[in-house]
């Protein structure tokens, strides 16, 4: 994939650009007409309406904000942190996303490998990063690391949790230093 071109000047709402880069992530990578897993959801999934997924599953811990998600299908109130399995069929989605929130992740191996699971064969999951996080919420290590480390271990996650191919990672876009956004995804093995 290459990065997706920052977007024009315009938008002064903090996060927007980095926002637009994660539509745009998304609306490379993931298959249209498909039922699509945004993990760690809260009140926006930010997928660009041309995906036409035929379903958006939500699971997250709030459900006010998974409620107030007009673009989930259906959503289900569930901690990864708690219990890193999730409620769902083997291969029941054709794509998951984490929009900028694997820092908070305290069992990542554990919770990639239920993508793995939940996921068709071929699938895509992708994760978005920026440079902004609750600090008192995120991982250790995640704190300790400079955005090309954070793409580095997000790519052992997939590694270690198995049931992943290549893992590839781009600079996203957003707006430079200010408002990054960083992209990192792998594909579910081929049965």
């Amino acid at each position: 994939m290459q990065a997706p071109k920052a977007p024009t000047p315009g938008s002064t709402t903090p996060g927007a650009r980095a926002i637009a880069a994660a539509s745009r992530v998304y609306g490379e990578l993931l298959p249209k007409h498909a039922a699509i897993l945004d993990l760690m959801s809260s009140y926006r999934s930010h997928m660009p309406p041309a995906l036409a997924w035929t379903r958006l599953a939500g699971l997250g811990m709030n459900e006010v904000e998974l409620r107030e998600n007009d673009q989930l299908t259906d959503y289900v109130v569930h901690d990864l942190n708690a219990t890193p399995s999730m409620p769902y069929a083997d291969a029941e989605f054709d794509g998951a996303v984490v929009t900028v929130s694997v820092q908070y992740m305290t069992h990542p191996v554990e919770i990639f490998a239920d993508v793995a699971r939940v996921l068709k064969p071929g699938a895509p999951f992708i994760l978005t990063y920026s440079n902004r996080l609750f600090p008192t919420k995120a991982v250790r290590i995640w704190l300790a690391l400079d955005a090309r480390e954070r793409a580095a271990l997000i790519g052992t996650y997939f590694k270690r949790s198995g049931g992943f191919g290549d893992v590839s990672a781009a600079d996203a876009g957003g707006d430079g230093p200010h408002d990054p956004l960083y992209a990192v995804w792998a594909h579910t093995v081929e049965a």
